[in-house]
Parts: structure tokens; sequence; C-alpha cells
């Protein structure tokens, strides 16, 4: 048994039961199904198996050591973001010429580092962007591999915050540059054109976006083949979409979004690219919050449990809907109640949920915020001097601690006194 699911009235994940963690570890605390990421990895690949992919995972949405180290197992590569990224995948094991390196700010340290490491491709996000990497490798004597980041101008249909490939966005180059800018790339020292790149947003939930993305990619890779240039793959970025809400229709299939890719690109011998991040990993986990206190207000009735904002940021800066649910079934015949599920943080906007129809609750109740294994930690900071929150991966009846709880010691001893301030 995969994920997360009630055995006799208790959340388990996988086969453990989520109260055995909350009274070893406290809360509140992440916690991920390693056969849930495995099994929704292999879902995907199977759906493209036949055009050969090279399928990244956005190291973005989780970047643990345990959820990179579990997709270099499965054979996944990594599109990173920065540097660090760069360094927990390959400190994960992921193939250096499997990772691909988005991102409009690369710095020089980090094109360096990633030259030295051979990664696979630098998604190109601008001009000024290209002249540097072309400069540093040149210095360094080697040749970097480059594909540029499209801005095809297609509305996605997500979030605004999330939205990254309309002309409004900070992200790729107008479409309309690509041919003069694929042919100045072609003539600079330390470049090597191998492919197309695009990303319009993330959390999408039709296949429109995807099939109008796929037409543009599609024809822009035919015009530079014909221009001469040697590409070798077309990323289409990631973005698929997960359900939210239970009973919410479905985002599309992998097998749905993959007939879309097969029908476009099938007259072109080139290997397709994925960077998929949130339908891997976000239903594979949970934050697990306790009831600290029941606060009835004049107006509102407000459920006050021990994870914030700090933990879990998404409802307050995207809007963003998670699924609340009772970790253990309490048979009652009292009708549920709408609440605010609000954190202890010295902000308004500190919530998990507004007006949430929840079932009677008490102080010691445990809560799983469901689906919250993407953007959830790597998310999550120290704001009013709130340790980290813990986390945790399942494989079947085992359980580990995969990030602990830095005591509050930990977080002191990250600062620093200046000479003046140092005790004599």
């Amino acid at each position: 048994m995969t994920g997360f699911c009630y055995r006799n009235g208790v959340l388990h994940g996988e086969a453990v039961d989520l109260r055995m963690i909350a009274g070893e570890l406290g809360t509140p605390f992440y916690c991920y199904s390693s056969e849930l990421i495995g099994e929704r990895f292999a879902a995907f690949t199977d759906a493209f198996a036949d055009m050969n992919p090279l399928v990244c995972f956005a190291a973005k949405a989780n970047s643990n050591q345990a959820v990179l180290a579990t997709f270099a197992g499965l054979g996944a590569g990594a599109d990173i973001v920065s540097g660090g990224e760069l360094a927990r995948a390959l400190t994960a094991g992921i193939p250096a010429h499997k990772i691909l390196y988005s991102g409009v700010g690369k710095t020089a340290v980090e094109i360096s580092a990633a030259l030295e490491a051979g990664i696979g491709c630098f998604n190109v996000e601008s001009e000024p962007e290209l002249l540097a990497l072309s400069s540093i490798a040149a210095a360094r004597n080697v040749r970097a591999p480059v594909s540029f980041r499209i801005n095809p101008d297609i509305d996605a249909h997500t979030h605004a915050k999330i939205s990254t490939g309309k002309y409004e966005d900070k992200f790729g180059i107008p479409i309309g540059d690509a041919r003069r800018l694929y042919a100045e790339a072609a003539r600079l020292p330390g470049i090597d054109v191998v492919g197309v790149d695009a990303h319009i947003g993330s959390q999408i939930t039709c296949l429109e976006p995807f099939d109008s993305l796929a037409v543009k990619l599609a024809e822009l890779a035919g015009d530079l083949i014909r221009d001469g240039h040697a590409l070798r793959h077309l990323d289409f970025g990631g973005g698929l979409g997960v359900s939210y809400l239970p009973g919410e229709p479905p985002a599309p299939t992998p097998e749905q979004y993959a007939a879309v890719v097969r029908r476009r690109i099938r007259h072109l011998s080139l290997k397709p690219v994925f960077e998929i991040g949130r339908f891997f990993v976000g239903p594979a986990g949970v934050l697990v919050t306790k009831v600290l206190y029941i606060k009835k207000g004049r107006n509102r009735t407000f459920v006050i449990v021990d994870a914030a904002m700090n933990d879990l940021i998404r409802p307050t800066l995207y809007d963003a809907y998670h699924h609340i649910q009772p970790v253990e079934k309490v048979a009652t015949e009292m009708p549920a109640e709408v609440v605010d599920v609000v954190g202890p943080v010295c902000e308004t906007g500190d919530f998990l949920a507004l007006q949430r129809s929840l079932p009677p609750l008490r102080p010691g109740d445990l809560l799983a915020v469901m689906t919250a294994g993407a953007y959830g930690a790597v998310q999550a900071g120290t704001y009013n001097s709130r340790p980290l929150v813990p986390e945790v991966m399942i494989r079947g009846e085992a359980f580990a601690v995969i990030r602990p709880r830095p005591s509050y010691e930990d977080m002191i001893l990250l600062d620093r006194l200046p000479p003046w301030l140092q005790p004599s």
C-alpha cells in the first residue's frame, strides 16, 4: 500500500501510523512516501517510453537529499536553478550529464561549477547570459551545451505567481528572437547548441497550453534544423498539475500529455526532455500538525495549530488550497464546523486554511495537510525564530528522519557576534 490512507480509522503513510511518528518526533513534520514517488515517476516515464525521453526531477519542488537520492535510484535526471541545487543533485548521485540548469540569474561562480561538473545542458534565458557563458567556457577551454529557454507567450491558466510563459514574465527569450539568438550562439566560442527549451508555468490542469507549446516548439525546432543547427533534444519543461481537492477533476494524465507531445513531434528526430516536479512529489507528502487551542472569536472560530506560514507558505503566498483531514477519525454525532486553521506566527496572513468545514476538533488532535510534498519544506523558514520543520521518509513499515528539527542552540550558533559585542 502506497501513499496516505486510513487504516482502522487512523491515517497511515504506507504501513506507518502517523501518530507513531508524531509521538517520537513531535509536531509539526513533513512526511513523504517513497513508494508513491516511485509509482508516479513510473507512470510518467511509462507513458512516454516509446519516445525514449530524459525525465528530470525539478529539484526546486523538494530538494531533500533523500528525495533526490530516490530519483537518482529511479534513473531520473535533475532540473536545477542554483549552484546549491547543483551540489545537492550531484551529492545525491544524479549523473552530471542528466542535469539541466535553468534560471534567469546564473552567476559566474555557478556557471563555472556547472561547467566543471560537466552538466548536460544550460537553459539560457537571455542574450547577456549567453555572452557570459561563452566567455567563461572559452576561458576554461571547454564548450557549454546550450538550449535557449523560449518564452512562447502562452497563458498556462494557472496562478499569476507561477506563470512563466507569457511576455510579461521574467523568464526566457521571446520566441520571435529565437532564430537570431541561435545564429549568434552558433558563432560564439565555447558554445554548443544542442536543444530548445520552454517552461510555461506550474500546476497546469488542462491540456490546451501543453498542446499550444508543443506546436510552437516543434515549428521552431524545424526552422532551426533547416538553419543548420544540430539539435538533439526538445525540452517541454514541467508544469503538469495535481489535484489538491478530493473529488476535484483530475489534472491531465501522463498518457494524455504524452499523446499531445507524440502527435506534435513525431516528424522530428529529437529526444523529448521533461522537468517534472509537483506531479512526482506533491501527492507523496503531507504536513502533520497538532491542534493547540480552539478559539471562539466574535465572527469566526480559529483552530490554532503548531504549524505555521513559515512551515507551509503556499496558502498565504499563492492562495493555495490544501485539503486538511484529521489523522484519527472520531465517530461523533456533532456536525462539522466552519473554521480558520491558523498558526502561532505573529501575522494575520499566518493560516493554512480559511473558512474550512472540519469535524469537531479538540486540543491535542493531529491534522494532516495533504498534497504537501512539493514546495512545502523547500520554502520553509525560521520566522519568529521557529525551527525548520523536520522531514520524514516512509517505505513500507519503516520510516526515517531525513532532516532533523534543529534545536534553538543550533539556530543561535548560526549567528555571529561582532568583536565589540563579544564578552571580554
